[in-house]
């Protein structure tokens, strides 16, 4: 597929069913979430940066640039790239960010509105402003890249619902394509953020909450973000303590079906 059928894909799965975007962290792992049939990949900060070495939010643009490209040419599918603040705080500097991931092969990516920097949420206006200049560097590509702005109140601890709505609608009209507030802890959150909005709202898994029941709140898209890396590091983890501490190698009595998930 070329990128604008990507981009294509990508948008048409907004306007249909509700649907998973999954979250791999490399590349093999892209492949296999390919094959077993998921239809759009997200990157996750958290997860590349594991695969680096590094916490969230040590990871570069340009090395972000360079797993997109890594991503795009061993997938087909559609991707959309974790931009963080856009890494910087001037709009400009987000702006710049969309079209460097879209130059990598992305056809959506998000951008929050936390500032690592300072440890703040930026403020209101300057918020809004940065999600609309990645809006305009977006529409000015040649295909229809589809940006995420993020209200990270929820992640920093501030559970303030009334400035999360009022963030995500002025987000929505700045152009947005699709909104989201990660870890909202209940349904009832969910369910109150999605009807404050008419854009496609991205919601973030959690265990012990349903697809059935984030959809019946509103969800049109649902993420994993990091989690599913650590599901695959805490195995590891496991089986490793498991042979350090007892000599007990049986959790190596597995096997996955490489031939199907990475062909020849």
């Amino acid at each position: 597929m070329t990128q604008e059928q990507k981009a294509e894909a990508f948008r048409s799965l907004h306007e249909g069913d509700p649907f998973i975007i999954i979250n791999p962290w490399d590349a093999g792992s892209a492949r296999a979430l390919e094959a077993l049939g998921f239809k759009a990949l997200a990157t996750t900060s958290s997860g590349f940066a594991f695969t680096l070495g590094r916490q969230d939010g040590k990871v570069t643009l340009e090395e972000i640039c360079a797993h997109v490209r890594l991503l795009a040419g061993v997938t087909s599918l559609p991707i959309s790239v974790d931009l963080e603040n856009g890494y910087g705080s001037a709009p400009e500097v987000a702006a710049s960010a969309i079209v460097r991931v879209a130059e990598a092969g992305a056809v959506g990516g998000s951008i929050e509105d936390y500032d690592p920097e300072t440890g703040i949420i930026y403020p209101f206006d300057q918020a809004v402003e940065r999600v609309a200049a990645a809006v305009e560097a977006a529409r000015r590509l040649s295909f229809p890249f589809m940006v995420t702005a993020r209200a990270e109140n929820y992640v920093r601890g501030n559970f303030d619902p009334d400035d999360t709505i009022a963030r995500l609608q002025a987000f929505e009209e700045a152009g947005a394509d699709v909104l989201y507030a990660p870890r909202l802890r209940t349904v009832d959150e969910m369910r109150s953020i999605c009807e404050a909005v008419s854009k496609p709202v991205n919601l973030l898994a959690r265990p012990g909450v349903s697809m059935q029941e984030m959809v019946e709140a509103g969800g049109q898209r649902i993420s994993v973000g990091g989690q599913l890396t650590w599901v695959a590091a805490a195995a590891m983890a496991n089986v490793a303590e498991r042979m350090r501490d007892e000599g007990d190698f049986s959790g190596l009595a597995v096997s996955v079906p490489l031939d199907e998930w990475l062909g020849d």
